[in-house]
């Protein structure tokens, strides 16, 4: 069966009985037309299921009431983000549309300048980018940042304190009694993962614990990678008694390895991720993580779009929210 074409300004004037120029007027609500025949045209249009094209909005009025959200992939961090997106979506005026590279982007900085290039001028008004590689790219409209590449730049970003969360995690570790601390890092060309790997060297320096380089294995925010880098800790004669993971799901990841390897968390091994995604608590044992406000970080980037978009004056270009510690089973005195 051939899928059916799509509807045409033409479709709606030859099946309401009028000319083209009557139903553009309907649709953008211009003088000149009746309430009755306005009142039929617009039946015809729902009857129909007809939506303009944004592409020629875009050429007719120069703006398509469309937000784009690019990510490199629908992983749990983005998905949760674009939840906070969607609800301050609702009453602007604008819609949403969800760009994702597919995970095609590993090792492949830029991903973000190719699809904007893509999306820029006739199918978004503005766009948010979700964890970028590129500092400044250039699309020509609105752009707002979500955890960036390199923390605030000219562009207006959204992140949350990083560093302080990732030493209020690593204080609970060291409150709990433990000091072979080990930490799975996340992307390194992330300016979020080089954070929180400060703020791990930090407090352990705080504590006068001294930093192990061999305690210290990249995750790359990657189940995979972190489940190897638990075993590489795990095996070593001198094994760390607790872990912290630069997100929720490499510590995931590794509680599943210590499990595996025969060892009980918390009572082997205590864990304390970053995130605070749904998995966290759903894991068994539930994860003790620093949560980061994703779904207002979300909000937050859409509202700062809109007013760029709008050409209003920004009170703050840059905002950081705060991070907190969720206490749960996965951590516990040595």
């Amino acid at each position: 069966m051939k899928p059916s074409s799509r509807v045409t300004i033409r479709d709606v004037a030859a099946t309401a009985g009028v000319s083209v120029a009557t139903v553009s007027k309907v649709l953008n609500a211009r003088y000149g037309v009746s309430a009755a025949t306005s009142a039929h045209v617009q039946a015809v249009i729902r009857a129909l299921g007809y939506e303009a094209s944004l592409v020629a909005q875009s050429l007719r009025n120069h703006k398509t009431n469309v937000i784009g959200i690019l990510v490199a992939d629908l992983e749990p961090f983005s998905t949760e983000l674009l939840k906070g997106a969607a609800k301050a979506i609702k009453g602007t005026g604008y819609e949403l549309v969800v760009y994702s590279a597919g995970g095609r982007t590993v090792d492949n900085a830029g991903w973000e300048q190719r699809y904007l290039s893509r999306l820029s001028g006739t199918l978004v008004d503005g766009a948010v980018l979700v964890t970028p590689t590129v500092v400044e790219p250039d699309f020509g409209s609105a752009v707002v940042a979500v955890d960036p590449h390199n923390g605030p730049t000219g562009l207006p970003t959204v992140d949350s304190d990083n560093l302080l969360g990732a030493r209020t995690g690593v204080r609970h570790l060291i409150e709990l009694g433990h000091r072979r601390i080990a930490l799975i890092g996340g992307r390194p060309d992330l300016e979020s993962a080089r954070l929180r790997e400060q703020g791990y060297r930090e407090e352990l320096c705080a504590a006068g614990i001294p930093v192990d380089p061999e305690l210290i294995q990249p995750g790359n925010y990657d189940p995979d990678d972190s489940a190897a880098a638990a075993r590489r800790l795990l095996e070593s004669p001198d094994r760390p008694t607790a872990l912290f993971a630069a997100n929720d799901i490499s510590a995931i990841a590794a509680v599943e390895g210590a499990v595996a390897m025969g060892l009980r968390v918390p009572q082997d091994l205590s864990v304390v991720g970053f995130d605070n995604l749904p998995e966290a608590a759903l894991a068994s044992p539930a994860l003790t993580t620093v949560e980061q406000p994703i779904h207002e970080m979300g909000h937050r980037a859409i509202d700062l779009l809109i007013q760029v978009i709008r050409g209003e004056q920004l009170d703050n270009p840059h905002i950081r929210l705060a991070t907190r510690l969720v206490v749960r089973q996965s951590t516990a005195a040595v």
